[in-house]
């Protein structure tokens, strides 16, 4: 009977210790889900340390690791184990929750205003690119000015809008530059929802 170690959403060395722990106390075989790239590889190769077979595939949000004996037998305490154990790289585990965009300047960066004005149009454009939209694009202080009529933000703004990424601009901040008459895309919030989003958020990414 196969013993399942869920090792989903642990960093290393984690998924390699709880594997081998379950080696010691049950033997093969031993199936280990791991839902990042080096942890699959870590869970691998102490496989082929203890001189055990590896089936992986590919499963929901990450991999499905089956560890059989070999006909050899396998060593959980062998010295290449040990080695192996001391030297893991490590692994991130995958963000969870939403991925936040915060634009708090019409410029991007510090020095030229023009050229950093040049930036953040292209950094706007770069985020319609991306294989995943973020979830929220957040505009206050200077960025208000990003998303009001003739911004020359606002057409990549809307393509996010469309493909599910929600706009919110301060409205304080748009009522500060006069500017809550011109809004073009998304819609106002205030710092409570502001401040909210960004709390909740799993990454958030300010250029």
């Amino acid at each position: 009977m196969e013993v399942l170690v869920d090792a989903r959403g642990k960093a290393c060395p984690l998924p390699v210790i709880e594997t081998r722990n379950a080696l010691r106390e049950h033997g093969a075989p031993v199936v280990t889900l791991v839902d990042n790239d080096i942890a699959r590889q870590n869970v691998e190769k102490m496989a082929r340390q203890m001189g055990l077979n590896a089936a992986t595939q590919q499963a929901e949000g990450g991999w499905r690791i089956t560890l059989t004996a070999a006909e050899q037998g396998f060593d959980p305490d062998s010295q290449e184990v040990a080695d192996l154990m001391e030297n893991i790289p490590p692994c991130t585990v995958p963000v969870q929750g939403p991925t936040v965009v915060v634009l708090s300047s019409d410029q991007m960066g510090t020095g030229d205003e023009v050229l950093g004005r040049a930036l953040m149009k292209g950094f706007v454009y770069a985020l319609t690119q991306l294989d995943e939209a973020p979830d929220t694009v957040l505009l206050y202080n200077g960025g208000a000015k990003l998303s009001v009529e003739e911004a020359e933000t606002v057409a990549d703004l809307k393509t996010l809008e469309e493909v599910g990424a929600e706009i919110l601009t301060c409205g304080t901040c748009l009522n500060h530059y006069g500017l809550t008459e011109k809004l073009a895309v998304g819609s106002v919030t205030n710092m409570y929802v502001i401040a909210e989003t960004m709390a909740k958020a799993g990454k958030v990414i300010r250029p």
